[in-house]
């Protein structure tokens, strides 16, 4: 910058120099000494012209070039100009970076002001919280979300609990919504969570200790009601006695079936998603189970027929099957009036393999269908105790075929009876110690 410096001292020198000497040998001694300072002030301008523009122009362009002072002081410009622009893209891929991340997070982000505008959203808000970006930017946010709840969280200032509320843009979804003031220029940081299925579940387990109590209650108070009797009387007759330790057995064994189906459910549902395969005898095992569902029938004389293809295995775990179809025939012996028919048949067909319970029972209205496997869901409360059935039969049957990737399809129809169908998949299906996916062909349905 010094030697600039020297070399315009000369320049002007130079110029000055020239007037003089002109002016000397035409008498204009002034005027060409004022011709060449103008001369070098019309450079300078020139130069501070161009710097003008290019500031004008929002520095777009190169910079300009020159020689001398104004020569080092666009090379500074220049390099000034570099690390600026080198500087905003580090920022900017920054920010895209950041705002990349943000969208792909599930969980919805809202920016907003210190007058709690909206300065920036992620896609998930919308889906959220009803905030579209870049459509609702410079919106206040309680303009958007009228919720009372909202507007009364976000006024009180206190942000240090998530507020749990209704999904504005969902209001069958819920979502947790918290607020995270940050920098000097009180910004907020709004997070928004989806919920939904924590409530559920917690709904479900309010549910299920409501039911738990209230299916236990009755045995427990028969049980206390009965023993407080029996503490009070000094001389029992025998006949009367022997009548109340039926009742007493009963509502125990009651209580028993029920801890015994809620343990099943919990094993089915806290076990490892990988089974303890085997390839599983079910002809066999369909069998066994024919003569308990006879026993079980009792007086009430059932015809009960068994149609299995004889060679038709399954992988799988014997034990979870067992009970899957246990709960299937005994629900059929339980509600299947007296004389009436059950029929079990197990066989394969093009989609894989198919266990189904048919009965001649009073049969279920279409409304009920679709809440069968819910937990203690019964179509008649006061039949269903009296038969002695938990309301966890089908919960357990529908847990232990997710487990084996299969379904359960039902077919019901008031007066006609029911038909209870346990639907497997090809590649499970075993025939002759072999899978019989590929090598199999359709086989007709056995009866009919």
């Amino acid at each position: 910058m010094r030697r600039s410096l020297w070399r315009e001292v000369r320049v002007l020198a130079g110029l000055v120099a020239v007037g003089l000497i002109v002016g000397a040998f035409t008498d204009y001694l002034f005027l060409f000494t004022a011709l060449g300072l103008l001369a070098y002030i019309g450079l300078q301008l020139r130069n501070l012209y161009r710097l003008h523009q290019w500031l004008l122009s929002n520095k777009r362009g190169e910079v300009p070039d020159a020689a001398g002072p104004w020569g080092d002081v666009f090379n500074e410009v220049r390099k000034l100009v570099r690390r600026t622009t080198r500087r905003t893209d580090e920022l900017t891929d920054a920010l895209q970076r950041f705002q990349s991340a943000a969208a792909a997070i599930p969980d919805g982000v809202v920016l907003l002001s210190q007058y709690e505008e909206i300065e920036w959203a992620n896609p998930p808000a919308a889906q959220l919280l009803g905030v579209y970006y870049p459509r609702d930017r410079g919106i206040r946010l309680s303009n958007l979300v009228r919720d009372p709840v909202f507007t009364e969280y976000l006024a009180r200032g206190d942000f240090s609990e998530p507020l749990d509320m209704h999904s504005p843009a969902s209001p069958e979804h819920w979502v947790s919504l918290q607020i995270v003031p940050f920098g000097a220029a009180h910004l907020k940081l709004i997070l928004v969570r989806d919920i939904t299925r924590l409530q559920r579940l917690e709904q479900m387990r309010r549910v299920f200790v409501a039911n738990v109590s209230h299916e236990l209650r009755t045995p427990v108070t028969v049980l206390a009601g009965y023993i407080e009797t029996l503490r009070g009387m000094d001389r029992v007759p025998p006949e009367e006695l022997q009548k109340h330790l039926a009742t007493m057995h009963e509502q125990a064994r009651r209580m028993q079936r029920l801890v015994d189906d809620l343990l099943t459910l919990s094993r089915l549902e806290t076990a490892a998603r990988r089974l303890r395969e085997e390839t599983v005898d079910v002809p066999a095992l369909l069998a066994d189970l024919k003569q308990q569902a006879e026993l079980l029938s009792g007086e009430a004389r059932h015809r009960i027929t068994l149609e299995a293809e004889p060679e038709l295995r399954l992988r799988g775990t014997r034990e979870e099957l067992h009970s899957a179809f246990m709960n299937l025939i005994n629900n059929a012996v339980r509600y299947t009036p007296p004389e009436g028919e059950i029929r079990l048949r197990w066989w394969a067909d093009a989609g894989g393999a198919r266990f189904a319970v048919s009965d001649t029972g009073e049969g279920i209205a279409p409304e009920h269908l679709p809440h069968l496997t819910e937990r203690f869901y019964r179509v008649d409360t006061a039949r269903s105790r009296a038969s002695g059935g938990t309301g966890l039969g089908l919960s357990i049957v529908k847990h232990v075929l997710l487990r084996h990737q299969a379904h359960l399809e039902i077919e019901s129809e008031p007066g006609r009876g029911s038909t209870f169908t346990c639907v497997f998949p090809a590649h499970r299906v075993v025939r002759n110690g072999a899978s019989a996916d590929a090598a199999r062909a359709p086989a007709a349905t056995p009866g009919a």
